[in-house]
């Protein structure tokens, strides 16, 4: 039996035209220091020669698809244990930190060692505002800052994931695996932290990415889902229940009625 797979999606409808994905930021708190995510581009990259790298539609089209979420703080880490035995991150910077330990502890979390996914890879959270919304099943992916050199690696990997945002609009936050303990973690403000990339029901439409109203509509079902992952292991089972009581429409522009 012959089988025909369509890969076109139709000019019009909910399924055509850019997929439009709305991020905010989660707090106000410090706003300030979160920087709206940008598109990748290979902005210094010279595009002189009809062959550069840099003109290819494949490298541009790559590129187009990617957002790039920068650092909002200067941070140098080491990892210790405690008298007791209980894993910490140090700030080397000490009195040269640009953070305070005290306001440091509010937006890094070691996670617990019983949830360390290897017991000599300790895991940290650095807690971020940047939240995603869509009014059409789309899908982000959270992974690392591949096209970003740094002259010292991380010692270790951040810990990806993939979620659907129309659905379960969550902070997103920078989990890294410290593969390598024994050497520090050192991150720059400004400097890429990790890239998303958004999915919907075709590879061919492009990615329009604005930042969206805190509407009571969307505050109410954010709250609604928020705390679910503190009472229940397996959080993609609640996707149905989500989708009940998700309004029509999120997905509010600044700026727009």
């Amino acid at each position: 039996m012959q089988v025909n797979i369509s890969y076109e999606r139709p000019e019009t409808g909910p399924a055509s035209g850019p997929i439009t994905v709305g991020w905010f930021r989660s707090s106000d708190k410090n706003a300030v220091l979160y920087d709206p995510p940008q598109r990748l581009q290979s902005r210094d990259m010279s595009k002189t020669h009809a062959k550069s790298a840099s003109r290819c539609p494949a490298v541009i089209h790559m590129e187009s698809r990617y957002f790039v979420f920068p650092c909002p703080f200067d941070l140098h880490l080491g990892f210790a244990r405690s008298k007791d035995g209980k894993p910490a991150f140090v700030n080397r910077a000490g009195n040269a930190s640009p953070i305070r330990t005290a306001k440091l502890n509010e937006v890094l979390v070691m996670v617990n060692e019983a949830e360390w996914r290897y017991p000599d890879r300790p895991t940290i959270q650095l807690v971020l505002p940047y939240t995603f919304i869509a009014d059409e099943p789309v899908y982000v992916t959270q992974l690392g800052a591949f096209a970003h050199y740094r002259r010292e690696p991380l010692p270790g990997t951040i810990f990806g994931g993939r979620f659907p945002i129309n659905l379960w609009p969550r902070p997103l936050m920078w989990a890294f695996e410290w593969h390598e303990p024994e050497r520090d973690i050192i991150l720059k403000r400004g400097e890429p932290l990790f890239y998303c990339q958004f999915e919907a029901n075709g590879p061919d439409r492009p990615v329009q990415l604005v930042e969206v109203e805190r509407t009571p509509e969307l505050e109410n079902y954010v709250e609604a889902i928020g705390g679910a992952v503190n009472y229940v292991n397996q959080t993609f089972s609640l996707f149905k229940a989500a989708e009940a009581l998700r309004p029509e429409r999120l997905v509010v522009p600044k700026g727009r009625p």
